[in-house]
């Protein structure tokens, strides 16, 4: 039975009411915000304030609302990209196995256009492969299912961006990207062990073969978020308004809520009204406890992007933020990609076409798993769930 909408239809009235009753309200806030973001002259005394604050802000590298121009192109460059699909565990089925279809796209621009686009599908089924156990045996090892596969997936893609970052010619500048964020921030409810193995030992150290490539080309290592709902400037304004000398929440005097005039403000919306077309913002830095604790020169700094289509942001670790090279050529780069890409960069958009896999994919993929099972003569046992969905009985 499919959804019946006519039951909700007068719910998502009553929500669009609620919506324009409040807009007058929300844009007397971000007014606040962009009033509060001007104010702040004294760079250094709000960044002490934001690091005695209670809970993890935006650290401004430089003022508020900074903001610059599109650097110009260079005359020659490239583009590589990698996203990631997969197919999870099904714990109804007979064989337990994943598999992980990461692609990849080199799109090379100038004089030598040129453009390559692939993807990698693998199947993992070993034992080994199944579990990510601890080393000495202490401690209980970790099932690849779920979230945690999710974060496989994004350092296989990670290595595959290091492998295609090392076949670049000596000389180039280019642009790595990666969709969304650089922070693995579903590391925290693991193991630490599980942090060792996915981050220090994998993400990170892809990373690391990024930058070293730097000996004898110009590369830069960026992740693009499309239409972000992040709140990490306008929290560090809620510190800025705060008229205690150590910001906590918890600890607040009901009733003092000087913070609250930029309440249901997001940083999109006031980089929305404080950047032009093709500008970036002012640099902040990335206050996670699993950044502080593991990434050292990886540190992840960002930036706002205005695009001719939306506000995005634009993560980098530090050895990109603090080189300004390589910083312009991520902002015109970054930039010149969303304007190939009718507004987001066409080399995410290739690799994400590349790399998906869809519904029938996946029905696909266990029916070959079940037919090879068969034809093998090995036992194939599925639970009733699942061959109750697979047959009709009404």
């Amino acid at each position: 039975m499919s959804l019946d909408l006519t039951r909700v239809v007068g719910e998502v009235g009553e929500m669009l009411s609620r919506f324009k009753a409040g807009l007058n309200e929300r844009q007397a806030h971000l007014q606040s915000a962009i009033e509060t973001a001007h104010n702040q002259t004294d760079l250094k005394k709000l960044r002490e304030k934001i690091a005695r604050a209670a809970w993890p802000v935006a650290d401004p590298v430089e003022a508020l609302d900074c903001h610059y121009p599109n650097p110009p192109l260079p005359a020659d460059f490239t583009v590589i990209a990698t996203d990631g699909s997969h197919i999870d565990v099904d714990r109804h089925r007979s064989t337990r196995c994943y598999l992980l279809n990461i692609s990849s796209v080199l799109l090379r621009y100038g004089a030598d256009p040129e453009a390559i686009l692939d993807s990698h599908p693998r199947v993992y089924a070993d034992d080994s492969e199944l579990v990510i156990a601890p080393d000495g045996g202490e401690g209980r090892e970790q099932l690849v299912e779920g979230a945690l596969l999710g974060i496989k997936r994004s350092v296989e893609e990670c290595k595959r961006l290091a492998e295609l970052a090392a076949e670049l010619p000596a000389g180039s500048s280019s642009l790595a990207l990666l969709d969304g964020t650089l922070v693995l921030w579903g590391l925290y409810q693991y193991p630490e062990f599980i942090t060792e193995t996915l981050l220090d030992k994998g993400f990170l150290d892809c990373l690391s073969q990024i930058r070293k490539l730097n000996k004898d080309r110009k590369l830069a290592l960026a992740s693009y978020i499309s239409y972000p709902r992040s709140t990490d400037v306008i929290d560090a304004l809620r510190v800025a308004l705060c008229p205690h000398e150590s910001p906590d929440c918890d600890r607040c005097p009901s009733g003092d809520k000087s913070c609250e005039a930029v309440a249901g403000v997001q940083d999109r919306d006031l980089f929305s009204a404080l950047l032009a077309p093709g500008e970036r913002s002012a640099l902040f830095i990335g206050q996670s406890s699993v950044v502080r604790k593991h990434y050292g020169e990886h540190r992840v700094y960002f930036f706002y992007l205005r695009t001719d289509e939306e506000i995005a942001r634009v993560e980098i670790p530090q050895w990109v933020a603090l080189d300004k090279d390589l910083l312009n050529l991520t902002h015109s780069l970054v930039i010149d990609q969303c304007r190939r890409g009718q507004g987001y960069p066409v080399a995410l958009s290739e690799a994400h076409e590349q790399a998906v896999v869809t519904l029938a994919d996946r029905e696909n993929f266990w029916a070959l798993v079940q037919d090879s099972l068969v034809e093998e003569k090995l036992p194939n046992p599925s639970s009733g769930k699942s061959q109750s969905k697979r047959t009709r009985w009404v």
